[in-house]
């Protein structure tokens, strides 16, 4: 595991690849690795229990020339302002990638919500949005779940903010954050989107190279909201899930995990510890476990140089931001492991989320077939031109996904310039 790196170094280093190709000019560049905003928020709560609390919270904006700045809102002990800028850079290729009108956001505050109430999550989080202000809306800033937060958090964000703005259109005003509830305004298939959209990468590469699904298997690291999703879909197609593992530990099935019965333990208990499921293993071996598909879906810089130069699979899919290791992924390449990179993978997310987005705009509601087609489709073509770009251009499907991201931003400043 590599977790000493900075995640920013990490997004830098992929970046200078890409500008290498894509002739990127040195002020350009500069910009681009910067954040246009950074907000750090300090704001008292008073607790269910009477105590007055301080919360920090961050908001990094990090480009928006494509369109609002667009990204997840974390609740969790460790966010820092580090995170938050490289995972706001990641949001603006991802959006760029899947042409989205959408730049990079991502915030959070730092705070561990197992040790709070509903009340008080509720409580913090209307604080938040009041701190926040005019810094979100629906065409300035849109932010989503992310780990953390749902659905429920989603709504009490749009309810403070339409309370706050006091505009008359409640309907377009609900599009200040995405991943809110059917209820209020939110997408078919947005809980799914993610981890489908990982399982539409996974079947593309099979068919490129021929892959039968039905004779394959599958490590999974993480089985959150995307990776129990991931495990389930793709079990449908005949995929075996072998090795699973999360936060409480590594387990190994060799007939394969039911991933259905998983889930539902998981939602009911928090982990995969206690299940019974498998058999206990070291993360050591659940690295090394001989496997087709090995998908981190878990947190940032997972895979060290050690975990790569252990790992047995045919290709890594990055469900998770950022999981693999400058010094991994090369090692990864030595050994003839296909990256499908983040920025590619796991972007169904933002896709969906835009769908919302287009849906509170136009007071429309899709239907979850509707969704699901539009995802595919999306997906579909950008994987195809992923691939297409790579090939000509002879280097990654990492460096391919980030030039295409780059380019579409490079063209944005060309046209509108530099004012005044």
């Amino acid at each position: 595991m590599a977790s000493h790196v900075k995640l920013s170094e990490l997004v830098h280093a992929q970046l200078q690849q890409a500008f290498e190709h894509a002739q990127i000019d040195a002020t350009l560049q500069r910009t681009l690795q910067e954040a246009k905003n950074e907000i750090t928020l300090h704001f008292p709560v008073r607790l269910s229990n009477g105590q007055v609390k301080l919360f920090r919270g961050h908001r990094v904006q990090h480009n928006n020339v494509l369109g609002p700045f667009k990204g997840g809102v974390r609740f969790h002990a460790d966010v820092g302002l580090d995170e938050c800028r490289a995972l706001a850079s990641w949001m603006t290729w991802k959006c760029a990638l899947q042409n989205l009108p959408f730049g990079g956001g991502k915030g959070g505050v730092e705070f561990d919500p197992q040790q709070y109430n509903s009340e008080d999550i509720q409580r913090i989080t209307r604080r938040l949005v009041h701190s926040l202000g005019t810094n979100i809306g629906p065409e300035w800033d849109i932010p989503a779940p992310d780990l953390g937060t749902d659905s429920q958090v989603m709504d009490w964000m749009m309810d403070t903010y339409s309370n706050i703005v006091g505009t008359p259109n409640k309907q377009t005003v609900k599009g200040v954050v995405t991943g809110k509830s059917l209820t209020c305004g939110g997408s078919p298939g947005r809980d799914e989107a993610t981890g489908r959209g990982v399982v539409h990468c996974i079947v593309q590469w099979a068919e490129q190279l021929g892959v039968d699904l039905q004779k394959t298997t599958m490590a999974l690291q993480g089985f959150g909201k995307v990776g129990s999703h991931v495990a389930q879909i793709l079990s449908r197609m005949g995929v075996v899930l072998t090795h699973v593992g999360d936060a409480s530990g590594y387990w190994h099935n060799p007939d394969g995990f039911h991933p259905h019965q998983l889930a539902q333990y998981v939602r009911e208990n928090g982990h995969v510890k206690g299940s019974g499921m498998g058999k206990a293993i070291s993360r050591k071996e659940f690295f090394s476990c001989t496997c087709d598909f090995f998908v981190p879906a878990a947190l940032h810089l997972q895979i060290g140089l050690k975990e790569a130069q252990n790992m047995n699979c045919k290709v890594v899919v990055e469900a998770a931001n950022g999981p693999t290791s400058q010094e991994a992924e090369k090692v990864l390449q030595k050994r003839g492991i296909e990256i499908l990179p983040d920025i590619m993978v796991n972007s169904g997310g933002v896709v969906v989320s835009y769908f919302e987005w287009l849906q509170n705009k136009r007071s429309e509601a899709w239907s979850l077939e509707e969704v699901r087609v539009k995802l595919d489709k999306q997906m579909r073509k950008t994987h195809q031109y992923v691939t297409q770009q790579a090939l000509e251009m002879g280097v990654s499907l990492r460096t391919a996904a980030y030039v295409i991201a780059v380019k579409r931003v490079q063209q944005a400043y060309m046209r509108r310039g530099i004012w005044p």
